[in-house]
């Protein structure tokens, strides 16, 4: 069996845009323009940055995440949420029903979102030859533990497995905050 070691990294809070939701806020026909490529591929960090509004606090310069995706989805910490003044659901990406509500302000408009705030759920990202590599499934939920002077054992990781994927971990900022990452760090899987 190899060593099961995956590399963390830290997803501060960004927003997913539908093509629908980026021509309100950017105006018709606008492309996000990409500033730097995500360890995923074809996924990017845009230079254009939006406004998140809740009822007790905002958030400037959030960060935007190509491409588009089918459904307009706010990832934030749950410190993110408390300072908006709402409260979010630990979920998986996309899945938004019933999620809170925020308001996003971009350069052309502004809209109100019923739902699509949410706390991600912390996840690893596999490819199929490290799934195989590892004995891990799709949709199975592991443990991680990270070392060093804040050492912790991560629960209720989800595994995560497509041809789509780079072999990542992903954590918020407050949980990143917990551990002491300053940047991406090496963990072992648990079984």
């Amino acid at each position: 069996m190899a060593n099961k070691t995956v590399t963390i990294e830290t997803s501060a809070r960004h927003v997913h845009l539908s093509a629908a939701d980026l021509a309100r806020l950017f105006g018709e026909d606008y492309a996000l323009t990409p500033r730097r490529a995500l360890n995923q591929p074809g996924q990017f960090l845009a230079e254009e940055r939006l406004h998140v509004e809740g009822p007790k606090g905002a958030l400037d310069g959030v960060a935007i995440l190509g491409p588009v995706r089918p459904a307009t989805q706010v990832e934030l910490s749950l410190g993110d949420a408390r300072a908006l003044g709402i409260t979010v659901p630990v979920r998986a990406s996309g899945d938004v029903q019933g999620s809170a509500g925020v308001k996003l302000v971009g350069p052309k408009g502004a809209l109100v979102l019923k739902e699509g705030a949410i706390a991600a759920r912390r996840h690893i990202h596999l490819s199929p030859d490290d799934a195989a590599r590892y004995a891990l499934h799709d949709g199975q939920v592991v443990s991680v533990r990270v070392g060093g002077p804040r050492a912790l054992v991560f629960d209720e990781v989800v595994v995560r497995v497509s041809s789509a994927y780079n072999t990542v971990m992903h954590v918020d900022v407050d949980e990143a905050n917990a551990a002491g990452l300053t940047g991406p760090t090496e963990a072992e899987i648990l079984d």
